[in-house]
């Protein structure tokens, strides 16, 4: 009777967390579209102040992204949180406009952009299929992770003051690496029941792949860009 018991169990929770898994997935696709629209905003915007002035810029698209994120945490719960998500990933598409327009002045910078979304796109779902099929817990991450990270940006708010170019290429290098396995921490929670709440988990989801394809195309840019 305790093992029939403890085995609904697991099957309750199994199907909980497939669940978490199916809606986060479905919700990602959905942020794409605000993204996309923002993106096209973006490129059409007029970024001039952020290139006179690019730590005050940098800072206030860092506070706006902030006060964003901490809009759709308070309201994760509710219907509110996913139209906060949605409106986050649009402004997030709108602040992709400087990296897109610097791109679509060199020759080759339509296919880079193409490269940096399909390799993104790569990235994300073999990570995902990995953590998600070999149902291994990458918990174990976490704490480098967040060192990693916490480090990155202050190595980044740095380099907004030296501006130098083997440094943003480092930072860039190792952002990669580092997003590529937030991409299996987060998606390893979701399936071990880590992660309950989809607007979150979505959230989660969304930064790693988003930071992900800012700095391949930062990349792919310093290293493939063809100017005139």
């Amino acid at each position: 009777m305790q093992y029939q018991t403890a085995t609904q169990t697991g099957g309750a929770l199994a199907a909980e967390q497939n669940k978490v898994l199916r809606n986060t997935y479905m919700m990602l696709a959905l942020t794409m579209i605000p993204t996309v629209i923002g993106a096209f905003v973006g490129m059409s915007m007029n970024f001039s102040f952020m290139a006179e002035h690019p730590i005050m810029g940098a800072l206030l698209m860092f506070g706006a992204m902030m006060g964003m994120l901490f809009a759709v945490t308070a309201l994760r719960n509710s219907v509110w949180g996913i139209a906060a998500l949605l409106g986050f990933t649009l402004l997030a598409g709108v602040f992709l406009g400087p990296i897109l327009q610097v791109a679509l002045h060199l020759k080759n910078g339509a296919q880079l952009i193409g490269l940096a979304a399909g390799g993104t796109g790569i990235i994300f779902f073999s990570l995902a299929t990995i953590a998600t099929v070999t149902k291994k817990d990458f918990s174990f991450m976490g704490k480098f992770l967040f060192i990693g990270l916490i480090l990155l940006i202050v190595a980044s708010l740095a380099n907004l003051f030296f501006q130098i170019p083997a440094l943003s290429l480092t930072i860039s290098s190792i952002a990669v690496l580092i997003f590529s396995a937030y991409i299996l921490f987060d998606v390893s929670r979701i399936v071990h029941g880590g992660e309950t709440n989809y607007v979150m988990a979505t959230l989660g989801l969304f930064l790693n792949i988003y930071n992900l394809f800012i700095h391949l195309l930062s990349l792919l840019m310093a290293f493939s860009g063809e100017r005139d």
